[in-house]
């Protein structure tokens, strides 16, 4: 890699980490290829991405960006798994994580807080945004619905009664 293509990288990574509101690291030890790409497909598919990185360059990317507190933990067979959504990088990841063990969360960032493992753990078990979308809207149409099946029925009992006093006088 010469200088000019290094230099293209930490601007790359750095506007990745100055546009994302998480990153999680991982070690990725021991990951043939087909794994390596089924865990970039199940990435993508929840809405991020995951990248290896060279951790010197990774460590210049960040400075200035708020996942400064990363620098110190990139050591070793290092890449990060990124996304727009809070938690859809921990979910993916963490998910990869618990059917192969190669891959080792190491920690995570969300915005200037720092995450251990446990914390990102923490993250993916919380619903995506979506999710919490869908269950708002759920929320806000639920009273509505009331409101309606509330107001129709005083005139269904009131015909339910006519009805019945027609039926008894028809006897």
């Amino acid at each position: 890699m010469n200088r000019e293509q290094k230099s293209e990288l930490v601007a790359s990574l750095h506007g990745v980490f100055a546009n994302t509101s998480l990153v999680v690291l991982t070690h990725y030890t021991g990951l043939s290829v087909a794994e390596m790409t089924d865990l970039r497909t199940k990435v993508r598919a929840e809405g991020a991405s995951f990248k290896v990185t060279k951790n010197r360059l990774t460590r210049i990317a960040l400075d200035g960006t708020d996942y400064g507190g990363l620098a110190e933990s990139f050591k070793g067979p290092t890449a990060i798994a990124y996304s727009d959504d809070p938690v859809a990088a921990a979910k993916a990841t963490v998910e990869y994580a618990k059917k192969n063990e190669k891959l080792v969360i190491l920690c995570g960032a969300l915005g200037e807080q720092l995450l251990d493992a446990d914390g990102v753990k923490a993250l993916a078990s919380l619903p995506s945004l979506d999710e919490l979308r869908a269950k708002l809207v759920g929320l806000i149409s639920a009273p509505a619905t009331q409101l309606v099946r509330t107001i129709k029925e005083p005139p269904s009992q009131l015909a339910r009664v006519l009805q019945a006093y027609a039926t008894k006088e028809d006897a």
